[in-house]
């Protein structure tokens, strides 16, 4: 074949492309419609009568026409259809389910489909199954479903809104008459964050909590574990957000010099702004720098200066090789103002010697906020509670959220104060704080008449004996955060009655039992809260009679049990000798 006979030969092959085009295209698509048959539809496949002609797109409409009414069949609504072609378990109204699939249903998982509950009156499909039918079958209704609110609509009388707009995009041809219908472009505020503010605008900008708090260049890391134990360095610091971390480092140690994140300056030269967007800066100072060997000592450095300290460097020591001066902690201090404005920050770091032995190695971030002018909040123990000093108790608002206490930390688990007087009524609202370790009691008279009805007097009395706010929870040491809710101990109240004929029922007596033990070494024990019980015990009084008058007798107390186990003191195994004599030792004997 020469060159002459080619372009028969692929008019010939275009010609048949076209043919086959044309076929595929002609082929009609079938669709099955079975939602209330019992049987499924059977599928023949039939040359199409008249073929659908190639329509051309057309132009989208302008947003100003009015659009139709939509009308929302719900008999063909199916919101548990999520298997195309295939039927979905105990889905009533799912097109591809057959009568045999219903039979084996258990319950209809959507009994009722409708449009908007907002309506006053719409139609409703209602799928039940009848069990009684051998096999059971499924009952479909369409019904008229009624709102009995009295705010409810009525009629709709704004169609545009009522289906949604085929918006048209702009080209060539409609960007100015687009620019004059429009009110131009806008920018959404919210995803768009700018660093710099307007100069003829006040200023009243400030850091909110959690919001990210911003440097120089872009915000203050805090590396943290995500999706596993690894350190990751991107994750921003918030406002107000106290955090303490652990994370897993794994580097190269031979690239250990190249690593910035390993290195003292990536996390004290970053200079963090006074508020969002401002132009004033705040530097972080570095207080304290402590060194740690290979065995564990620690060394503090007199000099803090970040210019003569060594930097990374990889030494070998022998078969292994030494990194000094990686970061193992920091710890972030922040004073920030009432107005949200970070006046001065701190960082607390330790380094330290990492050999190949080592790797992977652990990390550890803590940062906190520290209010100006204020003292910290002592604590009872650190960890574990300090005989003399008030137990750390509170209350859970809500189901997930933290444990919240008093401001004074002597008024959270408090009991009666006895006084000269000895009379209830006079001495409401006088507490004491219960301590740790003291067993204490105390207790008032109270005079009875019969002008007092006794609910009045019980619920007077319950409410003395508890006092204001009776805490859920009791902190297990004296340092535990509030945080920290599954770690605090909860409070087991029990109420314990005597019933008696024609009696009145009054709280007399609230006793509370600590239940503490010794936790940690042996050479020094830490006192760790493990149980507290308050037990309110209820006597029957008769009814007073008319003229008479009778006391009551009413106290509360606190009692420390210590249940420490037995210590036991750990040895290491004597040591054995492993020696194995020749095996001809008893020769000629054996």
């Amino acid at each position: 074949m020469g060159l002459r006979d080619l372009p028969l030969l692929l008019l010939l092959i275009v010609d048949c492309w076209a043919s086959v085009s044309a076929q595929v295209g002609d082929t009609p698509v079938v669709t099955t419609e079975a939602l209330n048959s019992t049987k499924p539809a059977p599928t023949t496949f039939r040359p199409a009568v008249s073929p659908r002609p190639h329509e051309t797109p057309r132009a989208p409409r302008p947003s100003s026409d009015p659009r139709p009414t939509p009308v929302t069949d719900v008999a063909a609504l199916c919101v548990c259809d999520l298997s195309p072609a295939l039927c979905d378990v105990n889905c009533c109204c799912d097109p591809d389910c057959s009568s045999v699939d219903f039979s084996v249903f258990s319950a209809c998982s959507i009994p009722v489909v409708m449009g908007d509950s907002q309506f006053c009156s719409q139609k409703a499909a209602i799928y039940s199954l009848n069990f009684t039918a051998d096999p059971p079958q499924r009952v479909f209704k369409l019904v008229d479903q009624i709102n009995p609110s009295i705010f409810c609509i009525h009629i709709t009388n704004y169609k545009p809104a009522l289906s949604f707009i085929n918006p048209e995009v702009p080209d060539e041809s409609n960007f100015d008459k687009l620019m004059k219908t429009s009110d131009g472009f806008s920018t959404n505020a919210e995803s768009d964050v700018s660093l710099t503010t307007k100069p003829d605008a006040p200023n009243t900008a400030k850091y909110e909590y959690g919001v990210h708090l911003q440097t120089s260049h872009s915000f203050l890391r805090f590396p943290s574990p995500l999706t596993s134990s690894l350190c990751t360095d991107n994750n921003p610091a918030a406002f107000l957000v106290n955090q303490a971390v652990k994370c897993t480092r794994r580097i190269n140690l031979e690239q250990c010099t190249e690593i910035e994140t390993l290195s003292l300056a990536y996390y004290s030269s970053p200079k963090i702004l006074r508020v969002p967007g401002s132009g004033t800066k705040v530097p972080i100072t570095v207080q304290s720098i402590i060194i740690q060997s290979l065995n564990k000592t620690l060394t503090r450095l007199e000099d803090t200066d970040t210019d003569v300290l060594r930097p990374l460097v990889l030494v070998e020591a022998g078969h292994d090789k030494i990194c000094t001066n990686i970061i193992l902690e920091v710890k972030y201090s922040l004073t920030y103002t009432n107005a949200g404005e970070i006046i001065k920050a701190d960082v607390f770091v330790l380094l330290g010697a990492v050999s190949s032995a080592m790797v992977p190695f652990q990390q550890k971030f803590e940062i906190y906020f520290i209010q100006q002018n204020t003292k910290p909040v002592p604590l009872s123990g650190n960890p574990g509670y300090v005989v003399g000093l008030p137990l750390a108790a509170g209350f859970q608002p809500q189901k997930g959220s933290g444990i919240m206490q008093t401001t004074n930390r002597f008024g959270q688990l408090t009991l009666l104060r006895s006084t000269a007087e000895q009379d209830c009524l006079a001495i409401a609202g006088i507490r004491t704080p219960v301590l740790f370790g003291y067993n204490m009691q105390s207790g008032c008279k109270l005079r009875l008449t019969k002008a007092i009805t006794c609910r009045l007097v019980a619920q007077k009395v319950e409410s003395l004996l508890k006092g204001q706010g009776f805490p859920d929870y009791v902190a297990p040491f004296g340092n535990s955060q509030a945080q920290d809710v599954l770690d605090w101990v909860p409070v087991h109240f029990i109420t314990q009655t005597s019933h008696m004929k024609d009696s009145c029922q009054l709280p007399v007596v609230l006793a509370i039992e600590v239940k503490w033990t010794k936790y940690g070494s042996l050479l020094n024990p830490q006192a760790k809260i493990v149980n507290v019980t308050a037990n309110l015990i209820s006597s029957s009084f008769p009814e007073t009679n008319s003229g008479n008058k009778r006391t009551i007798l009413i106290s509360t107390a606190v009692t420390f049990v210590d249940v420490s186990a037995p210590a036991e003191a750990g040895f290491r195994a004597r040591p054995t000798i492993n020696a194995r004599l020749p095996f001809n030792f008893f020769f000629p004997f054996v």
